[in-house]
């Protein structure tokens, strides 16, 4: 029953609402170059946070933004390797030792 109800109406296709009294978010436009040369503009909502790049609609190359605003460095650390995990711990004398230790217990299995 329910179905015969609704058969026709277009569920989610269309508003009915009047156009005219509907009222759309503030927005804004953003210019976007490629390297390429390309020029396009997205319109985001006035209080989306905007991007500083996005995917040329023609190349699909990343675009920076044509008003100049250019992204943010963010620090990288250095790579921790092996080397420094273990001078975290031990300290060069400490490691001769361990060496010699280990020499020796291999020396005397050897023979």
């Amino acid at each position: 029953m329910a179905d015969r109800a609704l058969r026709g109406s277009g569920l989610g296709s269309k508003s009915l609402a009047e156009p005219s009294a509907v009222e759309l978010a503030p927005r804004q436009e953003v210019g976007f170059d490629c390297a390429k040369g390309h020029h396009f503009d997205v319109v985001f909502a006035i209080e989306a946070e905007l991007p500083t790049e996005w995917e040329c609609t023609r190349c699909g190359e990343m675009a920076r933004r044509s008003d100049g605003v250019q992204p943010e460095v963010k620090e990288t650390k250095p790579v921790r390797t092996h080397w420094d995990m273990l001078r975290e711990r031990r300290s060069i004398p400490e490691l001769e030792d361990l060496l010699a230790e280990r020499l020796d217990e291999i020396r005397g299995q050897s023979r």
